[in-house]
């Protein structure tokens, strides 16, 4: 059973332009309001600008949550993470889908276009709609991400790839 929503947000970068697609219908044709971040079409642009935009729509609460769709979701994930008040798990199956929002609270959704067939990716959507946080001693480890953000949030954070 899904869980009855208000908007979904929903942005990919050109690998998954058609997924998108195919998941903005889905969830239209299930009552769900679909907020079109982009991209609109096939050619190469960044997926951090998606992720951006879903992100906000997300935290700003004009979504009440966000789908992310790129070549395998790790990046999209990576990105909206970036984003104080988002919790993106890039899933391909919906075990850990149903897993992120019970135990994690997900709030946003990758899925890999490359790797995750149309119909594997409309389970897995359907399985994080349907799940509902357990809270409990999941809700303290959310909290303890909580101070995480604000203890890195107020200043620049020093780039930590490897040399």
């Amino acid at each position: 059973m899904v869980a009855a929503m208000t908007v979904i947000a929903l942005g990919a970068d050109h690998a998954g332009f058609r997924l998108k697609e195919n998941l903005k219908n889905w969830l239209m044709e299930r009552g769900h309001t679909v907020l079109d971040v982009g991209t609109h079409g096939e050619d190469s642009v960044d997926y951090p600008d998606y992720a951006a935009a879903v992100g906000e729509a997300v935290v700003t609460r004009q979504a009440d949550r966000g789908v992310l769709v790129c070549g395998a979701g790790i990046g999209m994930a990576i990105a909206a993470n970036k984003i104080p008040g988002i919790r993106a798990a890039a899933c391909v199956e919906p075990y850990t889908a149903r897993l992120s929002r019970a135990h994690n609270d997900t709030n946003v959704l990758a899925l890999g276009a490359r790797i995750t067939a149309p119909e594997a990716a409309t389970r897995i959507l359907e399985t994080w709609l349907g799940a509902v946080f357990e809270g409990g001693r999941h809700q303290r480890r959310l909290d303890k991400l909580a101070a995480v953000e604000r203890a890195y949030g107020e200043g620049e954070v020093a780039d930590a790839a490897p040399r």
